[in-house]
């Protein structure tokens, strides 16, 4: 009597998996990277390449021309740049001061306008068509026709200011009233831009725990204070973020409103502006980098901690 043997099939679990399934496998794990990849690639790329090469001419003596021979001189454009207090110092107390000013009166001014549209009105469309016009115009633009404003002979602002019976002011030919009137600017064409994205935080908050303080008794500033800025906060270190970086950049306005130099007496004088004019109107190519690479640091600090910030506030 025949014995009827049947062929033994191996499960598909005991096969070994081929390398074309390993590798989906892991591309659909990290789908998510790969998918980003060529872009983050490219920025890295167009961000890298510039820093590397700045960097690199900070740790020479290159001037004259980007094709001269420069000398590896290591970090004595650092100790130089560091100890310079008739420019660098200055121009970095205006920085500091033109962007800690402007952010504080756009921050407020942005919370005060972004409450004001909260809440549908009649009119509504045409006054926020109204308030975002400033940032349909460049910086450039901008700063040209309030040059042209406060021109001290034929500008609008004296004119109205000699229709109240006070006197002609300097407004950006002053030396101690330039920097003033050029962060009166910037604030007047970049608030819009913080009512923005505080109106968009505020629209996407809860009624609930508005209506919640209201049955409770607490007053329009308690709700304010206790329920509303709690809840947007991340929103406002957003707001804050975006255009802190943006005022430390600043330069589009202050060089259309005081050119090279920031002034005769330096009086807008920026970081950024300084380090325009040693590159373009001396050709210090050495110096101007290094310049710049303090300035990327001190930059990338406040983004860090601003970030930081945020992260704690989200927990």
């Amino acid at each position: 009597m025949s014995t009827v043997t049947t062929p033994v099939t191996r499960s598909s679990e005991a096969r070994p998996a081929s390398p074309d399934s390993a590798w989906s496998r892991w591309a659909n794990q990290h789908r998510r990277w790969l998918f980003a990849a060529p872009a983050m690639a490219f920025v890295a790329v167009l961000i890298i390449f510039p820093v590397a090469w700045t960097g690199y001419l900070s740790l020479t003596d290159a001037e004259g021309s980007v094709r001269a021979e420069s000398e590896f001189i290591g970090f004595q454009n650092y100790l130089d740049v560091l100890s310079d207090t008739d420019r660098f110092w200055p121009a970095a107390w205006r920085t500091t001061l033109f962007t800690g000013v402007v952010l504080l009166f756009e921050v407020v001014l942005g919370m005060a306008i972004a409450l004001l549209l909260w809440r549908p009105f009649r009119g509504e469309k045409w006054v926020r068509v109204a308030i975002l016009l400033p940032l349909v115009a460049t910086p450039v633009a901008v700063g040209m026709m309030w040059r042209l404003i406060f021109d001290p002979n034929i500008g609008m602002a004296n004119q109205l200011l000699s229709w109240v019976g006070i006197g002609p002011q300097p407004w950006l030919s002053g030396q101690s009233s330039a920097l003033p009137t050029t962060m009166f600017i910037d604030i007047w064409q970049w608030t819009p831009m913080v009512v923005l994205i505080l109106l968009a935080g505020l629209t996407s908050l809860s009624d609930e725990p508005q209506e919640a303080a209201l049955i409770d008794g607490a007053s329009t500033w308690q709700r304010f204070r206790h329920v509303t800025l709690p809840l947007l906060m991340p929103t406002v270190i957003v707001a804050i973020l975006l255009r802190g970086i943006d005022a430390l950049k600043t330069f589009d306005i202050l060089y259309a409103t005081k050119g090279r130099g920031g002034g005769s007496f330096h009086e807008v004088e920026t970081l950024n502006v300084y380090a325009y004019g040693l590159s373009f109107d001396y050709n210090d190519y050495g110096v101007s980098s290094t310049v710049l690479i303090i300035f990327f640091l001190i930059i990338i600090g406040v983004m860090w901690a601003l970030t930081y910030r945020k992260k704690g506030l989200d927990r």
